[in-house]
């Protein structure tokens, strides 16, 4: 057997959310019908991972809906999974990765033995430094709107081996401010998806805006 047949799912997993740059998060009250149209609109976009936080109706079969109608074509995980219950819980139903607000070393010791992505949300060196000890390289900085782009370039400086994706309140005219100062990723919340009412042209809209900003910030 190969290398490359040997590359966990982990790996291939963070390869795809690194090489793609975006998160949309899913968080609400969306009937089935309206997860396929915001699925949709954000494989228009491209927008090709998609989180659907636990604390949103009908999340678990929402994400056993979404695994089977893109397959490969994107990548979609649980958020707000908490415990190692709740991971339990979401990998069942499809979960390709979880998310977390909080670190929980039962959820990242699962995650591990299971060979599923999980983000945990760190906030300070401690928590981060505690999450990459854990086994985990990629983290979710949460909440990144309270301290912005040069609290992540600080925190990186002396944690430059651990990618961090920050997440809460980015936007198209601040996503390049956090590419310049290191994140890994972004996590996309109400700025994105932002509720179900939304026109599925308006959702691309936005999206596409944040991808070519975010490509533009890349580039430069």
């Amino acid at each position: 057997m190969g290398l490359a047949a040997q590359k966990s799912s982990i790996a291939k997993s963070t390869e795809f959310v690194l090489d793609t740059g975006l998160v949309a998060i899913v968080r609400g009250n969306f009937p089935s019908q309206k997860l396929i149209e915001i699925g949709d609109a954000l494989l228009a976009s491209p927008v090709l991972v998609m989180e659907i936080t636990l604390n949103t109706t009908g999340a678990l079969a929402g994400i056993t809906l979404l695994r089977e109608r893109y397959g490969d074509k994107m990548l979609v995980g649980a958020g707000t999974v908490r415990t190692a219950a709740q991971f339990q819980d979401a990998v069942a139903a499809g979960a390709q990765f979880t998310v977390s607000p909080n670190l929980d070393i039962a959820t990242v010791e699962a995650s591990l033995a299971a060979d599923i992505l999980h983000l945990p949300g760190v906030f300070t060196p401690t928590e981060a430094q505690q999450a990459y000890v854990a086994g985990c390289k990629l983290v979710k900085l949460f909440p990144s709107d309270v301290v912005g782009p040069r609290y992540l370039k600080a925190i990186r400086a002396p944690l430059d081996d651990i990618k961090f994706i920050p997440t809460g309140g980015i936007t198209p005219d601040n996503v390049g401010e956090y590419i310049r100062a290191g994140a890994a990723a972004v996590g996309l919340g109400g700025a994105l998806v932002t509720g179900p009412d939304q026109p599925a042209d308006d959702l691309i809209k936005r999206a596409r805006a944040i991808r070519a900003a975010w490509k533009e910030a890349k580039e430069a």
